[in-house]
């Protein structure tokens, strides 16, 4: 591999790991919880929520979206001179980490991670013009207080930020890398988000402050 392959793997590599940083597994833990085991399975700030308490889920939160905004500021200054395609890279690469975490994987001999909402959302905080990410919170926002479902809302708002940016980077007021993080972040949450949505047609799906 020449120097901007290695470059390249690198920032992948250490954005997944970073991904796969299990917060909401140790967080659990250190309250007595096995994240896996209790709820949905999920290793989310929702479960954590409906667990050990909000407080704890919102701290889970926070620590996923801090996730997604370290691997992208690292994977800038690596890779500087391609700040776009380093963005990206990093943003796809951490997503998946969370998801598919290597960590997690190890503690419980099985292929776990969470659903990725939080990470990605971190991610589009380095991407997103600041008034797609107030769009984005106002509407999740507004889901979240009139129905308590948070899933809903977390695909309602990631409906709307991402394909405002699919339509800023055919303006060409972002650069066009964005359309391909866009289609690939949507893809991910359908498959990360597919029982949720099942449920959601049922009427069977959690109401946020419903203990697991």
């Amino acid at each position: 591999m020449n120097a901007q392959e290695i470059t390249v793997v690198g920032i992948m590599m250490m954005s997944y790991l970073l991904g796969s940083i299990p917060t909401a597994y140790l967080i659990g833990k250190s309250r007595g919880v096995d994240v896996f085991d209790i709820g949905s399975g999920n290793m989310g700030a929702t479960n954590i929520s409906r667990a050990i308490g909000l407080r704890w889920g919102v701290l889970v939160m926070l620590l996923d979206i801090f996730k997604g905004v370290v691997a992208i500021t690292l994977s800038r200054v690596i890779m500087s001179h391609n700040p776009a395609a380093a963005t990206v890279l990093s943003a796809l690469a951490v997503i998946l980490g969370h998801n598919w975490s290597l960590f997690a994987t190890i503690l419980t001999g099985t292929l776990r991670g969470g659903k990725g909402a939080a990470t990605a959302f971190g991610t589009l905080m380095m991407i997103a013009p600041f008034q797609v990410i107030v769009a984005m919170a106002m509407l999740g926002g507004v889901i979240v207080a009139r129905t308590r479902y948070v899933s809903l809302a977390v695909l309602a708002a990631f409906t709307l930020g991402l394909a405002w940016l699919v339509v800023l980077a055919l303006q060409e007021m972002i650069y066009m890398e964005v359309i391909y993080y866009s289609v690939i972040l949507a893809a991910l949450l359908a498959i990360r988000f597919k029982g949720n949505i099942q449920r959601l047609l049922a009427g069977t799906e959690r109401r946020l402050g419903e203990r697991a």
